[in-house]
């Protein structure tokens, strides 16, 4: 039986990615010892590594304009590292508090600075997000934060703002490498890499050059972009794994089609799944409004959520795991990133079909 992993992050790989590795494990490319034991200083690593940040830049067509670095600590770092190095004395900044990845940023930044927000969907229950044309910030701010995909609630933008010399920091960890970006929208772009571009591990920051240069120099060495920048991403041990895996992911990505095939891929097969519950005529429905629905986490309900775990239990037993939503809401949740097979997709829509037919 086909085992289908829906799971939020740590995420599905590509199968070619991870044969690729298992048989590079003991002996890369006949070095006679695995890429997990080179030094991060040698030739071998190096090219893995200046490869990835290469990669990096070229599928979403960044400038030179911006630094590509590659960091540790996961995304959660990023809620602290980005008002610590773009935030001076006096200075605020301005969120969208949209969901509960949002919420985890904000908390870190308001331990930094002052923090204003320009939107907050907190009384939709996060269903919901604002149209990016009215998104103002206020006079003076230093940049404005978003969370470009909020797994837990299944929201995504669609588009983004444009708000002129107010930068946009953003974190993508849940859809960067699903779909072209704006690039010159933003001033910091982060994201963990364990949804579509890796394992988890090792953090993509992209930022503006003119934005690093103006940080504070009494940040501690690790938490400054300026560091990571000025060290081509080695200032302290990188995680190599992580970083070897993602190169590949990025490779078989640029073999797909680049991020341009993701996004049409994932319109398809998230489509799929919307139409689905669209059929059930309410024996499903998807709670956040449709034209913010997220394309890499369908979230949706049960009408008699009684029958939830019945749904779960089935799901498994016919190998479609990682479909429970989070333990903070509840309900199904199909995570459909990048590496995800479409076989996968239409086995979990005939299952749903199935399932709708005999408890509807």
């Amino acid at each position: 039986m086909a085992v289908h992993n829906f799971s939020a992050g740590p995420a599905v790989l590509p199968k070619p990615v991870l044969e690729r590795a298992q048989e590079e494990l003991v002996d890369y490319r006949g070095v006679g010892y695995s890429i997990v034991e080179a030094s991060h200083r040698s030739k071998i690593y190096d090219e893995v590594h200046q490869s990835a940040l290469s990669r990096i830049r070229s599928l979403l067509e960044i400038d030179e304009e911006y630094e590509v670095m590659l960091v540790g600590g996961g995304a959660t770092l990023q809620f602290a590292m980005a008002p610590l190095n773009l935030l001076g004395d006096g200075e605020s900044c301005d969120f969208i508090l949209s969901g509960s990845w949002a919420k985890k940023a904000l908390s870190d930044a308001e331990k930094v600075g002052n923090v204003k927000l320009a939107f907050d969907g907190s009384e939709s229950a996060f269903m919901t997000l604002p149209d990016p044309g009215g998104v103002r910030a206020h006079p003076g701010s230093a940049y404005l934060h978003l969370t470009s995909n909020e797994t837990i609630e299944g929201i995504q933008w669609r588009d983004f703002p444009d708000l002129g010399s107010v930068p946009i920091v953003a974190d993508m960890s849940s859809d960067i490498f699903s779909r072209p970006l704006p690039i010159s929208r933003f001033g910091v772009i982060y994201a963990g890499a364990q949804k579509n571009a890796g394992p988890a591990g090792v953090t993509v920051v992209i930022a503006r050059r003119d934005l690093i240069e103006k940080q504070p120099r009494t940040l501690p060495a690790y938490l400054s972009y300026r560091t990571h920048a000025d060290k081509a991403s080695l200032y302290n041990t990188p995680p190599v794994f992580a970083v070897y895996l993602m190169n590949y992911v990025l490779e078989w990505i640029e073999e797909q089609g680049g991020v341009q095939a993701m996004e049409r891929r994932s319109e398809e097969r998230s489509g799929k799944v919307y139409e689905a519950i669209k059929r059930s005529r309410g024996f499903y429905r998807a709670p956040a409004q449709e034209d913010v629905r997220s394309r890499m986490n369908v979230v949706f309900r049960l009408a008699d959520e009684n029958l939830e775990p019945t749904f779960l239990e089935e799901a498994e037993k016919e190998g479609l795991v990682g479909l429970k939503g989070h333990r903070s809401v509840g309900g199904i949740r199909a995570s459909i990133y990048n590496a995800l097979p479409d076989a996968a997709v239409d086995a979990l829509v005939e299952f749903m079909t199935r399932f709708a037919s005999r408890h509807g």
